[in-house]
């Protein structure tokens, strides 16, 4: 269960984003090349401090923790928000700090805590997230990275390579930012081409161990999301349901609607406590955290497709206009059961 300050700072994020991250605000950000308000980032970033929670205070940040962070993550979900706090003050940042490379930090994390900057993580190759897409030789990159979230927008470009993980910018000589339909409207992706582009190595650990880490923070992040969205479409679909009236009563009265709704809440609240679990368990790097984040993301991303599913289907033919956000959640739900791999139940120890 979260600590009192947590719930509390649960509230602060959840009423800026309830005045700001409207469907109205969301569907004009969605036509925008950027893809998300910059305003509601900043606002963000600079009265709740969302991008600086998991950066240490010597570096500029909060010194709170990734539980934080997440937290935010989903409370983002609710809206369906696509600013970069997932790929740029989560993976980037984790990626920074991972890498254990002091001069780097001191570099690169003052401009991600004040949000004045945004980073992308490259570490997916054509086929996904088990391997890299691009190589190393003398300094320079080459190859592609697919699926970044946030490549097209982010200044810094954190690249993971089976030699490690390094940095250079989107503007560097070499490099090729194309933005990649995606199936969710609500969120960026890119593909990004690296022609002997210049680049600058974080660190000296192991990138095996690092991808690996960076895997199990992606996918405790997207559950904590995917709770997020999954809930409010369970909000929606009791609001909509105690209004609408046939046969002169609403028909969130009839007993089979109930027990839907009923079963919609049990794999909200069950997905909730796999998501609080592996945050917990992710951020404090405990024996469990593999197993912890890979149970979240398999159930996360069933519930939220499941729930999805049913706001559609309990609400009618309405949502499936364009007019209205159900069908945006579907198509978040499904977009994030692929995003950053599905993977392989870990081995018991």
């Amino acid at each position: 269960m979260p600590s009192n300050e947590l719930l509390e700072f649960r509230t602060s994020v959840r009423a800026l984003l309830g005045k700001h991250a409207t469907s109205a605000a969301l569907r004009t950000a969605m036509d925008t090349d950027l893809g998300y308000d910059p305003k509601l980032w900043r606002m963000l970033c600079e009265q709740v401090g969302v991008a600086a929670l998991a950066v240490p205070e010597q570096w500029g940040g909060a010194g709170a923790g990734l539980v934080e962070s997440l937290m935010v993550v989903g409370e983002l979900g609710r809206t369906l928000s696509g600013v970069p706090m997932l790929g740029s003050a989560v993976l980037g940042v984790q990626a920074i700090l991972l890498a254990g490379d002091e001069q780097a930090c001191a570099r690169l994390l003052p401009d991600l805590a004040d949000g004045s900057r945004t980073a992308a993580l490259c570490w997916a190759d054509a086929a996904g997230w088990d391997s890299a897409g691009v190589s190393v030789t003398d300094g320079k990159l080459s190859g592609a990275a697919h699926y970044v979230l946030h490549g097209a927008q982010a200044h810094l470009l954190l690249v993971l390579t089976d030699d490690g993980l390094f940095e250079t910018t989107a503007d560097a000589a070499g490099v090729t930012v194309a933005a990649t339909p995606a199936l969710d409207p609500t969120r960026t992706l890119a593909a990004i081409t690296f022609t002997d582009a210049p680049a600058t190595r974080i660190g000296t650990g192991d990138p095996a161990a690092l991808r690996r880490r960076l895997r199990e923070i992606a996918w405790a992040a997207l559950a904590s999301e995917q709770v997020g969205a999954a809930r409010r479409c369970l909000e929606m679909t009791v609001e909509y349901t105690a209004s609408r009236v046939q046969f002169g009563r609403p028909i969130g009265s009839f007993q089979a609607l109930k027990h839907r709704m009923a079963d919609m809440y049990v794999l909200v609240e069950s997905a909730e406590s796999a998501a609080l679990a592996a945050a917990l368990a992710v951020a404090e790097d405990s024996p469990s955290a593999t197993e912890e984040a890979w149970v979240a993301r398999k159930h996360c991303s069933e519930a939220f497709c499941t729930v999805a599913a049913e706001t559609i289907q309990l609400h009618g033919g309405i949502a499936i206009t364009w007019e209205h956000d159900a069908h945006l959640y579907f198509k978040r739900a499904h977009a994030t059961a692929e995003l950053f791999g599905t993977g392989r139940r870990p081995a018991a120890a």
